[in-house]
């Protein structure tokens, strides 16, 4: 069984087709990449899997049920744009609040819990006005969390973030998983999120272009050479004349994509009175991946 199953999704707000028959599958204990440009269908999707938007045609299955279903939403904790917090109580209250709101029965318990959880037991004090961005950004996973979800959707957590905040929230958000809960989260901090995601969701203009595990992606991301000469320019002649593709990257490197050993890339640029001054062997990223797809790089 899936957490998440949507197919021919549609939704249109006046003249504008937001979402154009998007598909998305999401697996049960995965932690799934939710990725595309602004506008291009994300926030407008998890709207609807969440309840707070409706949609036009399509169907919406969260564990097999209906994302109406009043049993299947009591399983999902969200977390859209910002934390409903207020600005002038404590952490602590907040989160009173909301526990009360949703009926747990034992609340201090579960907020000592919950907090612990998102690394934020000492600031439960603090008042909300008081805390950083990534602070907020916890404490809103943290009330997305009361009630015990199966399912939590977060919306952009990781943006915005400091080194420090997003080393944090890559810890919180692999604990949420190992606890046996499904994670779905757009970013556009790719790099961060390949580094946790187990799959991946690429939209564009209202569909969905890709999904694939992030074992699939892996063996899509091409592996290339990288090297530095005295002479970039004539370097990129001579290669190019030889291999398939060769392109010079925004770090002063040449990349060949062919399938070829540096060893066979040195001996060729000697043999053409160039000499190499640093090469080495790396491959792309999910952002390469993703801007690549983008331009039609990629099927």
């Amino acid at each position: 069984m899936n957490a998440i199953e949507i197919r021919n999704l549609t939704k249109n707000f006046g003249q504008k087709q937001a979402l154009k028959g998007l598909n998305m599958t999401v697996p049960v204990g995965s932690i799934y990449g939710f990725i595309g440009e602004n506008g291009s269908g994300k926030s407008t999707t998890e709207k609807i899997i969440c309840g707070l938007i409706h949609k036009n045609g399509g169907s919406v299955k969260l564990y097999g049920k209906e994302h109406t279903d009043s049993d299947i939403r009591a399983k999902m904790g969200v977390l859209i744009e910002a934390p409903g917090c207020f600005p002038n109580i404590s952490v602590w209250k907040n989160m009173k609040l909301q526990a009360d709101n949703i009926g747990i029965a034992d609340a201090d318990r579960e907020i000592v819990k919950m907090l612990k959880m998102v690394r934020m037991e000492g600031a439960a004090g603090n008042k909300y006005k008081n805390c950083s961005l990534g602070m907020k950004q916890r404490i809103g996973i943290a009330m997305a969390l009361l009630g015990n979800p199966e399912l939590l959707v977060l919306d952009e957590p990781i943006n915005g973030l400091d080194a420090d905040g997003m080393r944090i929230m890559r810890e919180i958000l692999t604990d949420i998983a190992a606890s046996g809960r499904t994670v779905l989260i757009s970013s556009h901090v790719l790099g961060e999120l390949q580094k946790i995601a187990t799959h991946y969701g690429i939209v564009r203009g209202g569909k969905m272009i890709a999904e694939m595990t992030s074992e699939e992606l892996e063996a899509s991301c091409r592996t290339y050479v990288a090297l530095q000469t005295k002479d970039i320019n004539r370097s990129k002649a001579v290669l190019s004349a030889k291999y398939t593709r060769v392109e010079e990257d925004e770090a002063g490197f040449i990349r060949i994509y062919d399938l070829v050993t540096p060893e066979d890339v040195v001996n060729y640029l000697y043999n053409n009175n160039i000499l190499v001054s640093e090469i080495r062997t790396d491959k792309i990223g999910l952002e390469e991946y993703y801007i690549d797809l983008m331009k039609g790089g990629r099927n």
